[in-house]
């Protein structure tokens, strides 16, 4: 695992990205990038460090290197990722200009979006595919697992231009129907998901959309999907 700390102009604040590469790395390949928010959830409850080993050693996903993003704490992340956060957008100009500019001067990338993936849960999910949608030249792939989505969501996915160059893994659990989220209300998470998924359907985006049996909004079951996830999306 490798840090690498930037200061962003767009947040005005000095942002932590955790790297992990493959125990094989070398600067003779060229890498995917999958730059995870929740970043910590994902490395310490998703074990992907530990999942990326296995899939390498396998030889069941191509060459890739993890990034993970993670948050100061709840506030802070529905400030950043939530639809309506009064950063959300810097945030998204700082995955793109700052976060991707680093990793593509420092790592040996390809410099393709199909060869970047976005991949967030809950909020996480909902940043992943907004930046999605606002680049789409830039990052072709994104993993939703449980994604918030609201009106603003659905409308920024019927708003958007060509859409064809993106893929998208998508999965909610039937048992989504009443989450707590982090302003104390319940929210239904299947009713909007399946919309959108339509919608995406709709605007030519390749989609492979799971509805997992009994799945809640929780880690368990994020964690059970990581590995389908990775492999179905990382070739």
């Amino acid at each position: 695992m490798e840090e690498a700390e930037i200061h962003s102009t767009y947040l005005n604040e000095t942002m932590l990205l955790k790297i992990y590469k493959p125990a094989e790395f070398s600067e003779l390949y060229k890498y995917n990038l999958c730059i995870m928010q929740d970043g910590n959830d994902y490395f310490q409850i998703g074990r992907i460090a530990r999942l990326s080993d296995e899939l390498h050693r396998s030889g069941e996903i191509s060459r890739t290197i993890f990034i993970g993003i993670h948050y100061a704490d709840k506030y802070d992340r529905r400030n950043k990722y939530h639809p309506d956060g009064e950063q959300q957008q810097a945030y998204m100009k700082f995955l793109r200009h700052e976060v991707l500019t680093l990793l593509d001067d420092t790592l040996p990338t390809y410099h393709m979006g199909q060869s970047r993936i976005l991949l967030g849960d809950s909020l996480a999910g909902t940043i992943a595919l907004q930046t999605a949608i606002q680049y789409p030249h830039t990052f072709g792939k994104v993993i939703l697992q449980s994604p918030y989505v609201d009106q603003t969501v659905l409308d920024a996915v019927k708003n958007a231009g060509s859409m064809d160059s993106l893929d998208v893994y998508h999965t909610i659990g039937e048992n989504e129907t009443a989450v707590d989220v982090t302003d104390g209300s319940i929210v239904d998470f299947v009713t909007p998901n399946r919309a959108l998924h339509q919608l995406l359907t709709k605007q030519g985006v390749l989609c492979e959309y799971y509805e997992l049996a009994n799945g809640e909004h929780t880690w368990k079951y994020w964690q059970k999907d990581l590995r389908y996830a990775i492999t179905s999306t990382i070739e």
